[in-house]
């Protein structure tokens, strides 16, 4: 019995809309039968999206959908499934481009795909389309989308420079339209940025056949989640760094809040998972672009679970905590990554470090440590 076909869908990605532009006209010029969706959010601060769908000779249809809950995602997701469904049904699309608009992630897209449309498609590849000589001015962004007017809801409260990192991070290929105006320190920042993906010129030949090549939505959700994110490794190239930090030692709170400010304004890019001394069981994450910090709780620290727990966590989560076990402290550590053009490392070191607790008051042991000045309770349990 012949299984029904799964339609490829690619999803391109990224703020310069020039260089999405780009690849998804290169994708349907290189593959027959290939149409892109896109979804315009510029109305949907008025409660509309707007969808086009098109193939290499132009629009075939277009039509419009009411924002849901003042929820982009999900307006989307009630309009793109149904659309794939339709696709995969007629017998003649052999690939859907999903053409995002500028602010929307990847990552929500490739799990809407693979929860709700799973049957009708799958995801085959998600492209970060990049002009190389707009990734630092993006990057050093801490404007709120709505001030760039590319909220994707009224409630978006995202920042240009985190938004335009997590499209980049997330994607298995990156997607380089040619700029006369980047350097070397340009090329250099993104690939440290995100040292595992695929990069490739966006006129490539090879395009088509890496974006096909399968993706893993289980797989890069994990590698971008705090608990167990494939965090980018030591660098140094052409003027741009990575440092990688990593302690065992909790943060003293109140000196570790001190310094945010600087810290946060150290590298264009950081981000990574610590922990507090006065909150020993919590796994917090550090997200930070342009100077705009993100620090959230993402939940226990395996060591801090029961045995029996275990058996609920994920692969990827006990894997990452295997690898950072500490016979003391367990999977608890610090592990944040700071990339950027001419970075203080030395600098940046020296005040992380006079962040930790001192050895009196480490040895004071966790019970003294839940007494240490809360100062992060304002960010970590807001008042609402």
């Amino acid at each position: 019995m012949e299984t029904e076909r799964k339609l490829p869908v690619v999803i391109v990605s990224g703020l310069h809309a020039d260089a999405r532009n780009e690849v998804v006209d290169r994708l349907l010029r290189q593959v027959p039968h290939s149409v892109a969706l896109h979804h315009d959010l510029s109305t949907a601060m008025n409660g509309t999206v707007h969808r086009t769908v098109r193939d290499v000779t132009g629009e075939l249809s277009h039509g419009e959908a009411r924002l849901v809950n003042d929820c982009a995602c999900c307006a989307l997701r009630e309009d793109l499934l149904p659309e794939l469904a339709r696709l995969a049904a007629d017998g003649v699309t052999r690939l859907a481009v999903l053409d995002l608009w500028d602010s929307v992630e990847p990552k929500a897209m490739a799990e809407v795909i693979a929860a709700h449309g799973a049957a009708q498609a799958e995801v085959t590849g998600v492209v970060a389309a990049v002009d190389p000589a707009l990734v630092l001015p993006c990057l050093v962004n801490g404007d709120d989308l709505a001030e760039a007017g590319l909220a994707a809801a009224p409630s978006d409260q995202r920042t240009v420079g985190d938004t335009w990192a997590r499209q980049l991070e997330y994607s298995s290929v990156v997607a380089l339209v040619r700029s006369d105006d980047a350097d070397d320190a340009d090329r250099a920042l993104i690939r440290q940025l995100h040292p595992t993906a695929r990069r490739i010129a966006a006129d490539s030949e090879e395009l088509p056949v890496l974006a096909l090549a399968g993706f893993d939505v289980e797989a890069a959700g994990a590698g971008t989640h705090p608990a167990c994110a494939l965090l980018p490794q030591e660098a140094e190239e052409a003027g741009v760094s990575t440092l990688v930090w990593r302690r065992y030692r909790p943060f003293h709170p109140e000196r570790l809040y001190d310094a945010l400010e600087d810290l946060s304004c150290a590298a264009a890019r950081s981000r990574g998972r610590f922990w507090l001394a006065d909150r020993p069981d919590t796994l917090l994450s550090w997200d930070a672009a342009g100077g705009a910090l993100c620090v959230e709780n993402t939940g226990p620290w395996l060591a801090s679970l029961p045995d029996a727990a275990w058996d609920m966590v994920p692969p990827f989560r006990r894997a990452a905590a295997a690898l950072d076990w500490h016979p003391e402290h367990g999977d608890c550590c610090q592990h944040l990554v700071f990339v950027s053009p001419g970075l203080d490392r030395d600098g940046l070191v020296a005040l992380l470090d006079s962040c930790l607790l001192t050895d009196d008051e480490h040895d004071a042991g966790r019970a003294a440590w839940r007494d240490l000045p809360a100062a992060f309770d304002s960010l970590l349990d807001p008042v609402h």
